[in-house]
């Protein structure tokens, strides 16, 4: 079992959903991913809060087995995020972005979180997941996440990130808009070209697809279910059950690749349940698996 290294956000969100309206719960791509991928091995999380942070939020990260060391603790305002879904479950309407001390983000990874094997650059400026990079050694498999808004504006340095990551995690809006592409495959054989050994696009409620060696490795559909509460953080969960299962496994294979897509669908699906991260609280591993199985059962002939 290999150690899973996370470097991004951790924020205080308000959303508004046809569920209803929540006030600073507890978000963030590196929350959702490091208690996604908790559940199959050790995940150590580096990110930046302000003084205004519950010490509570704190408390529940660690209570999933998370390794907080590398959360620092800033003066002034915690990243606050504001959106709604009203309109469309498949997409969030960003109302507020407040980046208080994560404009001035400048990632501390310690000591002991050095020998991580896996690392998963979440949604932050390419440059720093380029700088994040260059001071780690050793043989890693990377995994990394991006936005609208760098591939608008960081194009070049995203491109050059590609060179260095196995895994390339994109929904499919920004796979099309950072491609040119229209059309999904283009997009997807377009995103290999650029260096990744692996291209996963994000679909929402459609699923997810997995691209290797200019094909499509597997089309999987999101699991299906009868009520939704709050989609946000499911696309960071998805990854933290993909790269999770590749840590507990420790293969890269064909095999090991396709099971980690369906424990990444799997995950989301819990994300998608309750607000936050609050269906994890009472979640327990054999959940996952009897969810895996069903999963499986669902997509195979």
């Amino acid at each position: 079992m290999s150690k899973i290294l996370v470097i991004g956000s951790v924020a205080l969100d308000s959303i508004t959903t046809p569920s209803g309206c929540t006030k600073e719960i507890l978000g963030g791509s590196a929350t959702y991913f490091s208690i996604g991928a908790s559940f199959f091995t050790a995940v150590n999380l580096v990110a930046t809060v302000g003084t205004d942070f519950p010490a509570e939020h704190k408390s529940l990260i660690k209570s999933f087995g998370v390794d907080i060391s590398g959360l620092e603790t800033k003066q002034g305002k915690t990243f606050r995020w504001a959106g709604s879904y009203v309109d469309d479950l498949n997409c969030a309407k960003t109302i507020d972005t407040q980046l208080n001390v994560f404009a001035e983000f400048k990632p501390n990874i310690p000591e002991s979180y050095r020998d991580s094997d896996f690392i998963f650059l979440a949604n932050i400026d390419p440059d720093l997941q380029l700088y994040i990079l260059k001071n780690l050694k050793g043989d890693k498999v990377v995994g990394c996440d991006s936005m609208n808004y760098w591939i608008q504006t960081k194009g070049e340095a995203l491109k050059k990130l590609m060179k260095n990551v196995s895994f390339v995690f994109l929904n499919d809006s920004e796979a099309r808009l950072f491609s040119g592409e229209s059309n999904i495959i283009k997009a997807g054989k377009f995103l290999l070209s650029l260096g990744p050994k692996f291209a996963i696009i994000k679909r929402g409620e459609y699923g997810a697809i997995l691209f290797t060696e200019d094909r499509v490795l597997l089309l999987t559909p999101a699991f299906l279910l009868e009520d939704v509460s709050d989609p946000t953080g499911a696309g960071d969960t998805f990854a933290g059950g993909f790269m999770g299962y590749l840590a507990k496994t420790g293969k890269i294979d064909t095999d090991s690749v396709r099971k980690a897509l369906l424990y990444g669908s799997v995950m989301a699906s819990f994300t998608v349940e309750d607000s936050s991260v609050n269906r994890f609280k009472k979640l327990k591993k054999e959940d996952i698996e009897t969810r895996y199985r069903k999963f499986r059962e669902l997509t195979m002939a």
